[in-house]
């Protein structure tokens, strides 16, 4: 099998010389054979075409996913376990290192283990996945490190796009004549932007933090009281917490991606896949308006925003973009952007913790560094009612003490309001 990458995959492809690497990382106490670990991860490959596939980026046209019948396993590093911290040192060290090696699989383990605990990092580059991705693979590892005699089905990757959209959407004339004026206004935008960096890139970084089960509680049950969402609290906070940091530097505005699964039946809960479509939010300009009104309108905005998206359209429209991605690829590495940070929140992980052999003792936010100018990321999720952050950017464009004030301004912002609140 052949297939050009799609416009999501692609920019996140970026080039055959940048990593973009995403990790997920488990906290498991108890026993793990290496055997059965190399058994499940041969499965899930089997299972996943996209795992059995490289990229070639020489062919005219491309880059292209190429099913390669020599594909080497997953392979698995195993590292003495010293400390609770190791996984994100070893997250930092897997974002600079390439999928390039011969018959090498677009995937890789990292095992940090001691004689009772082990930290397992799933490594993919993120022109294969998406959050949803991550999660169903750590799913399906955890049950076939339970139950090794669990089968996977195997499914069929698509070949063009055309095969995610549904039987209800139609090709017409007057959609074509729309994409290919828009590719046409997309190649004279490019055409004028800068495209190259101002300044030499910095070191990357992630911060990470856990709040406790009460904390994580408290957050839940008073924005399902206040009338929002635990997302809309931390979009506000988070915007809130750059506009004291940063000042005049602050946007007020954050991305957030949406998973196109909701959307696209034909990408199915446990495939994987990797294109998000986005949503730009913003706080209020009304300087009355106290926070939970914010989040309540913020909540609203976001759920217009989404209704709105007409995802198959989009998907198959930016196929008509393949001649400018190079360009908006090189503008994302050199463009400020209009946003203070791109806020993924993947929620309550419907992981189990309870194993046979094992017991899952913590989930930790996926880390990625992105190559952007603007690389500020913030993915959030819950296991075990404790919400867990990380927080990535790059010196040269926002320093680690400007991001830990940060992180410090929106956690505080969040508990002062439920304080506030409980007294009144």
């Amino acid at each position: 099998m052949k297939r050009k990458l799609i416009i999501g995959e692609r920019i996140m492809y970026v080039d055959a010389l940048t990593p973009v690497n995403c990790i997920f990382t488990v906290n498991i106490r108890g026993v793990i054979a290496p055997e059965t670990l190399h058994a499940a991860l041969r499965k899930i490959q089997q299972k996943h075409p996209l795992l059995q596939m490289q990229i070639d980026d020489k062919q005219t046209g491309g880059p292209y996913f190429i099913l390669n019948e020599n594909i080497g396993e997953i392979p698995v590093r195993v590292i003495e376990r010293k400390g609770e911290d190791d996984w994100l040192n070893e997250s930092k060290a897997e974002w600079n290192k390439l999928f390039d090696g011969e018959n090498e699989p677009l995937a890789r383990v990292v095992w940090l283990k001691d004689a009772e605990v082990s930290d397992i990092l799933l490594v993919l580059p993120h022109c294969i996945c998406d959050g949803s991705t991550l999660v169903t693979l750590l799913q399906e590892l955890l049950f076939l490190l339970d139950q090794p005699d669990l089968q996977l089905t195997p499914y069929k990757s698509f070949s063009s796009v055309k095969e995610l959209l549904t039987p209800a959407f139609s090709i017409s004339q007057a959609k074509i004549l729309k994409a290919r004026m828009f590719s046409l206004l997309g190649k004279a935008f490019f055409l004028f932007k800068p495209t190259s960096r101002k300044v030499a890139a910095g070191n990357n970084y992630v911060l990470h933090w856990t709040l406790s089960p009460e904390q994580t509680i408290e957050l839940l049950e008073q924005s399902k009281a206040e009338g929002t969402t635990v997302h809309a609290m931390l979009c506000i906070a988070v915007m809130k917490a750059f506009q004291q940091v940063r000042g005049v530097k602050a946007h007020g505005k954050v991305i957030c991606p949406v998973d196109i699964r909701q959307f696209v039946p034909e990408i199915k809960s446990d495939t994987m896949f990797a294109f998000a479509p986005i949503v730009e939010l913003e706080t209020d300009k009304k300087t009355e308006l106290d926070f939970w009104t914010r989040a309540r309108n913020l909540k609203a905005d976001l759920t217009a925003k989404v209704q709105e998206l007409k995802v198959e359209e989009m998907l198959w429209m930016s196929e008509y973009f393949h001649s400018v991605v190079t360009r908006m690829v090189k503008f994302l590495k050199a463009t400020d952007g209009t946003h203070d940070v791109t806020l993924s929140n993947m929620g309550k992980l419907r992981i189990k913790e309870n194993y046979h052999n094992f017991e899952v003792m913590a989930i930790h936010s996926p880390t990625v560094a992105f190559p952007w100018r603007n690389p500020n990321t913030m993915v959030a999720c819950t296991f075990k009612n404790r919400m867990d952050f990380t927080f990535m950017s790059n010196e040269t464009f926002l320093t680690e003490k400007e991001a830990g004030q940060i992180k410090a301004e929106a956690m505080n912002l969040l508990f002062e309001n439920l304080k506030q609140l409980s007294v009144a």
